[in-house]
């Protein structure tokens, strides 16, 4: 099933839109991602169509229908009545002609096969006297059942669907053809891949708009009715009884679309409240006609009945019907059935969720799950993290948050687009010598600092980093940091005291300063000392010259 379905993590935002709109809570997040669970995923296409990142991706099949023409045996496509509504005025022989140019030998429509398929009904109806009969056309509400519902699989008519019936009758015709299913159904993949055989390879309408385009093929605008083509209503919601003759003694016969509107159905049916009747099913709001390849990018309900409707004709295709049996299926139970938690471990995981008693489960569903109960089986069962929980995260951030602002050593200070003051912490309060929070927020900043700074982030959407400045009113040296915040809705100031540094730093400059001044003078006077000692050496020398000059002359005259 996994083939079928896959993810691509780097676009998955955690928004958890999808197991909001899973209709069986299919879906496990894990390490803030999204993983489908395929023993319990029925390939609605629910996640597909709801993704608002296109996380969610249908794996492309056509690789495998070009390989299948390169073979030597002959390709036909089975086209799925749907094909109307998504190529709206485009009749069958013009999808022959388009088809036919990407190499298939021969196309026809799926309701060939629909037609032996609600023939089938009608016999099993007459023949065997069953209380609940389910249409089995619809491959995601035969998984449904088969993986939630399996006490319901008795009611669950044991018969194939039109894309096998069709495509089983076409290889029966010629044994050596290889089928394509084409149709705007992704869970038609997983059906093909259990099917024994009968479908080679299944599209959706999408890879063969695709194929056609990249082909430079475009189908031409040609439409014609034909009478015997009643089975053309299938894709719509009563599509099947519309062709029915609905006249089994007893029964009501009844459509169902949307699968939450059929798991409502199955409750009661597991509950021994319905009897005595056919109903079809289909997963999609308007069954296949909104499928969710159509639904996510052209779906159109009215236009696409009224397509349909005018399409069809008014009596039975004329096709032959396979010998009884033929067209037979069981269906068995399909994966497992998780564990469950006592009470006592239910309770603590709500516990652990910030949920210690009653009035504090919400019951928002901003997780996804309807109640917070389900949400702690879901954790239980590691499909669901604790920290999907919206008012726990919201609860546990606001917490984190207010500890840190109020235990920081810094002053925190957040203003608005306004520049009024939003939030302001205690050591804020202590740096601008305020006694309590109140006593300024709401309050422009001008009233307690300098807004310069603050109107310059605002316009340049640039901060400011570790400035240090001089708040002069409260004789305080400080670092401080401004930075737009929230998308530049908010700014965000931080200060950090450093008025003992800068005191510390003046200091040590007004030592050094003091003993360079003493260092000259030291120096100044010591050579004041060595010219005086320079001078007197002088004047020494100059009479002892002097003395022993007259002593020689004294001598020498004697």
């Amino acid at each position: 099933m996994s083939s079928c379905l896959t993810m691509k993590k780097s676009n998955c935002k955690n928004c958890y839109k999808c197991i909001r709109h899973c209709p069986v809570k299919s879906i496990r997040f894990s390490g803030n991602q999204a993983h489908i669970i395929d023993q319990e995923c029925v390939l609605c296409g629910t996640c597909f169509v709801v993704c608002p990142q296109n996380a969610k991706q249908i794996v492309d099949e056509t690789e495998k229908a070009k390989t299948l023409l390169q073979g030597g045996d002959p390709v036909l496509a089975s086209l799925a009545p749907s094909f109307i509504a998504n190529y709206p005025g485009v009749g069958i022989e013009s999808m022959r002609e388009a088809l036919k140019k990407l190499g298939f030998y021969d196309v026809e429509e799926t309701a060939l096969g629909a037609t032996q398929v609600k023939r089938e009904y009608e016999q099993l109806l007459k023949d065997e006297d069953r209380d609940i009969v389910i249409s089995s056309c619809c491959h995601s509400i035969n998984l449904l059942i088969q993986k939630h519902f399996p006490k319901v699989l008795e009611h669950l008519a044991d018969v194939v669907s039109p894309m096998q019936a069709h495509c089983m009758d076409i290889k029966r015709r010629m044994p050596t053809a290889k089928t394509v299913f084409i149709g705007p159904c992704l869970a038609k993949k997983d059906e093909a891949e259990q099917c024994d055989g009968a479908v080679d390879a299944a599209l959706t309408f999408e890879e063969l708009t695709a194929w056609l385009k990249a082909e430079g093929i475009e189908p031409k605008q040609e439409l014609r009715a034909e009478e015997n083509s009643r089975a053309r209503f299938f894709p719509t919601t009563g599509g099947i009884l519309k062709t029915m003759t609905c006249d089994a003694p007893g029964y009501t016969y009844m459509a169902l679309d949307g699968i939450e509107n059929c798991i409502m159905a199955l409750k009661d049916i597991e509950q021994g409240k319905i009897h005595h009747c056919f109903i079809e099913m289909s997963a999609c709001s308007g069954s296949c006609i909104g499928g969710p390849v159509m639904e996510k990018y052209r779906h159109s309900p009215v236009r696409d009945y009224m397509s349909v409707v005018a399409f069809a004709g008014d009596r039975d295709f004329e096709i032959a019907q396979p010998e009884h049996g033929v067209l037979r299926r069981p269906f068995e139970p399909v994966g497992y059935r998780a564990s469950m938690p006592s009470e006592t471990e239910i309770k603590e995981i709500l516990r652990e969720m910030g949920k210690s008693r009653p009035d504090q489960e919400l019951n928002c569903s901003s997780c996804g799950y309807s109640t917070c109960r389900e949400k702690a089986l879901a954790i239980y069962q590691g499909k669901a993290e604790i920290s999907m929980c919206l008012p726990y995260l919201m609860d546990r951030t606001e917490k984190m948050t207010d500890a840190i602002s109020r235990n920081s050593p810094n002053g925190i200070l957040m203003l608005n687009d306004k520049l009024e003051v939003h939030l302001i912490n205690p050591a804020m309060l202590k740096f601008l010598h305020l006694r309590e929070a109140g006593d300024v927020l709401g309050e422009p900043v001008i009233r307690i600092l300098d807004p310069m700074p603050f109107i310059k982030v605002q316009d340049s959407h640039r901060g400011i980093f570790n400035e240090r400045v001089y708040l002069a009113e409260y004789d305080r040296y400080v670092e401080q940091t401004v930075v737009p915040a929230e998308g530049g809705r908010m700014i965000l100031c931080i200060m950090r005291d450093v008025d003992a540094e800068e005191h510390a730093r003046r200091t040590k400059e007004e030592i050094s300063r003091q003993t360079i001044e003493v260092a000259d003078k030291v120096v100044e006077k010591q050579m004041r000392i060595v010219q005086e000692i320079a001078s007197l050496l002088g004047e020494t020398a100059a009479e002892t010259k002097i003395a022993l000059s007259k002593l020689k002359e004294s001598i020498s005259n004697e």
